[in-house]
């Protein structure tokens, strides 16, 4: 028996039932198009992890089409500043951390575990390694971050009441106020060590997160596998686990992989799916698995035909895609203390100003490397990326001069950051879950619409945000449409089965307060829920 929460109709399932693999033209031209049996739209964690288990339950017939020229997706590195030896070293400009590791006994993190198949060199972050600064220097503030963790604590508890009794969701701001955290505007100390534990997380401030599913998916990470989370540091990349477990069964120079292909347009219907990209060529495919960030399809990057249906669009546009941005300055010498991770500053004005620095230059991470990094997120990544290098380059070091005032600092030798939201690939790092965003409500953004199905971090309602959540759904679509083409159920993990149905999908969602609740009595006093030209409009 299937253990999902609902089963697409008997009617639905036998629209898009497949041919036997054996009958489907195995990467064969018929004049226009070449034909798969199931294409994969984007070569990072989720499209290889959809690729893998179609491998595994007997499907090699499929293409992976990879806009950049490498597998990996968000998780890019890059080489930054300079060795003793002249090489560079490389650096991580989106997923970093292995989030959530695994306890003895328990459940293990999957991308903790491929990182020790792989070899992957990783260092643990102690975050209680931390010295705060102000504009005038250092400045012990972080009693504070007691006060919130006490706060989030009680927070966290309210959150999981709400979830549980299918009560009203409310910001993040609104819980922990509830909770006791109601810091000033003017307290930028306080200021600064929110924006530690919520807006450097989530990529997004309290103001714009669900409470519900915020803590939600921070506890099913940490307090799931563990709560320790690690740097990665090797020189091969992250990425380097992803293009791995694709070299199992993806064989040099395989054609089943086409790099530096820019989807264009996306045809899907029940009958099967097809794509066109920039350089005119065009696959034909039984199934599709789109696996494109909630920013591409924000940004209408591809176009679909038909168009995605009202309550896929509406999913799309609910969500929130985040921007994490990280800094890197190379200098010729370690001026900030070298037995500290992480230090946070306290903008006197400005919340959000250049909050946390980390140094690579640490025992254990690249000591004698000289490298430290700041993070902006949201509007602070907006904001730069506008920016020339040189205007934020200038905007740091006033920041790192205000931190130290009694050193003499140089202007750094590297500087580097990357702008998210201008990548055409990504428009942006990872989604964030915005408030009154029910669970239905991302389910929409899940589902199936025809032959096209979806995956990826944002589609994660436990871990979306986290790489681990992206391997989990791209694994999950792969075993899904396999259960579908085979008509027989598969076990994906945890004694979860699929048995050939189809992605639920809601094509109406109810609001929190029913139409006959509209009335004076609380505080809706027209007559008319709408006028009919609203009305008009709003068809």
């Amino acid at each position: 028996m299937p253990t999902l929460g609902h089963i697409a109709t008997a009617i639905a399932v036998a629209s898009l039932a497949a041919p036997a693999v054996g009958l489907v033209a195995r990467n064969s031209t018929d004049g226009s198009c070449t034909r798969t049996t199931v294409a994969i739209l984007g070569g990072g964690m989720a499209g290889v992890a959809a690729a893998q288990a179609l491998t595994n339950n007997s499907i090699t017939d499929f293409m992976i089409l990879e806009y950049n020229d490498g597998l990996g997706g968000r998780a890019r590195h890059a080489d930054f500043g300079k060795q003793e030896d002249g090489s560079p070293y490389v650096v991580e400009l989106g997923a970093n951390w292995i989030q959530g590791l695994g306890r003895p006994g328990g459940p293990e993190n999957p991308i903790w575990s491929l990182a020790k198949k792989h070899g992957l060199k990783n260092t643990y972050s102690n975050y209680s390694s931390i010295l705060s600064y102000n504009e005038t220097g250092p400045a012990d503030f972080m009693d504070l971050n007691e006060q919130y963790a006490t706060a989030y604590a009680k927070a966290s508890a309210r959150a999981g009441r709400l979830l549980a009794e299918n009560l009203q969701d409310e910001t993040a701001r609104t819980g922990m106020a509830l909770a006791g955290w109601k810091p000033k505007h003017s307290d930028m100390a306080a200021q600064a060590v929110e924006w530690w534990n919520w807006d450097w997380e989530s990529a997004a401030p309290p103001e714009q997160s669900s409470l519900i599913f915020g803590v939600a998916g921070s506890n099913l990470s940490f307090n799931q596998f563990s709560d320790e989370n690690n740097l990665v540091i090797d020189p091969r990349g992250y990425n380097y686990i992803i293009k791995q477990e694709a070299a199992a069964f993806l064989g040099k120079d395989d054609p089943r992989l086409r790099l530096n292909n820019h989807v264009t347009n996306i045809t899907y219907s029940d009958d099967g799916v097809t794509i066109h990209s920039d350089d005119g060529s065009c696959v034909s495919a039984a199934y599709a698995i789109c696996t494109f960030s909630v920013g591409v399809l924000q940004n209408d990057a591809v176009t679909f035909e038909p168009e995605l249906p009202q309550w896929k669009r509406t999913s799309i546009q609910k969500f929130t895609m985040g921007t994490y941005t990280k800094i890197f300055l190379q200098f010729n010498e370690t001026f900030w203390p070298q037995d500290t991770q992480y230090f946070l500053y306290a903008s006197p004005n400005r919340r959000g100003w250049y909050p946390v620095f980390q140094s690579l230059s640490t025992e254990g991470f690249m000591p004698g490397s000289n490298i430290i990094f700041v993070t902006v997120v949201a509007d602070g990544s907006y904001r730069v990326e506008q920016q020339t290098d040189e205007q934020t380059q200038a905007e740091v070091m006033e920041v790192l001069r205000a931190m130290y005032p009694n050193v003499s600092i140089p202007e750094p030798t590297a500087f580097m950051y990357p702008r998210w939201t201008k990548t055409p690939w990504a428009y942006g790092s990872y989604s964030n879950w915005p408030a009154g965003t029910t669970l239905e409500m991302h389910q929409n953004l899940r589902a199936n619409t025809g032959r096209l199905w979806f995956a990826g971090e944002a589609t994660s309602a436990e871990y979306f945000g986290f790489l681990h959540g992206a391997w989990f759904e791209g694994r999950e679509a792969g075993f899904q449409i396999a259960s579908v083409m085979q008509n027989k159920c598969l076990e994906v993990y945890n004694n979860t089965q699929f048995c050939g149905e189809t992605r639920v999908h809601y094509e109406q969602l109810s609001g929190t307060s029913p139409l006959e609740h509209y009335n004076v009595l609380n505080g809706w006093a027209t007559s008319n829920f709408y006028s009919s030209a609203d009305e008009t409009a709003a068809e």
